[in-house]
């Protein structure tokens, strides 16, 4: 009972570099109602694409398939930020977190797999509109927050990095 047990997760931060340019989903999370009930916010919850590994799956396939699923984006490099326990006071989940270079010139849109019941929005944000929007407050999830930071950081060199056609990652 002490602890809740999770398969690992990757996140993704969706990045066009030519547009400099964030995918990011916008998606209804329940642990967000009470407080959005209490202060007048909002319970949807804008995030980066993510998703639990199925079993044998990598956790590249599994960054490629969300952005797809959740999106509607191809992944056509793929950056690590880091991994990290998520809450290790009572959970086990490691996330992996990513950066993945994408064309976001025709993304957008309602995504999501009718299976899981999924009603996600896929946004486009110039990097300054998502990163006041983290300034804000409108990214209020772990994931989020630390890409976007990352982001921030790296922007130029991986910039320069993914136009020139490099990826050291993969």
């Amino acid at each position: 009972r002490e602890l809740f047990m999770r398969a690992p997760a990757a996140g993704v931060l969706l990045y066009d570099p030519k547009l400099d340019s964030v995918v990011l989903v916008e998606q209804f999370r329940i642990g967000a109602l009470l407080e959005a009930q209490e202060k007048g916010s909002s319970p949807w919850c804008l995030e980066v694409v993510a998703g639990i590994l199925a079993p044998n799956e990598t956790v590249a396939e599994l960054s490629r398939r969300e952005a797809m699923e959740e999106a509607g984006c191809e992944i056509q490099a793929l950056e690590p930020i880091c991994e990290y326990y998520n809450s290790p006071g009572g959970s086990n989940e490691r996330i992996n977190l990513y950066c993945g270079q994408v064309d976001a010139s025709n993304a957008g849109g309602v995504y999501g797999l009718a299976d899981e019941n999924e009603d996600i929005r896929a946004l486009v944000l110039s990097f300054d509109e998502a990163w006041l929007a983290l300034q804000a407050g409108r990214m209020n999830n772990a994931m989020a927050i630390i890409a976007m930071q990352w982001l921030f950081i790296n922007r130029n060199e991986l910039k320069e990095r993914w136009l020139k056609g490099g990826n050291l990652a993969g």
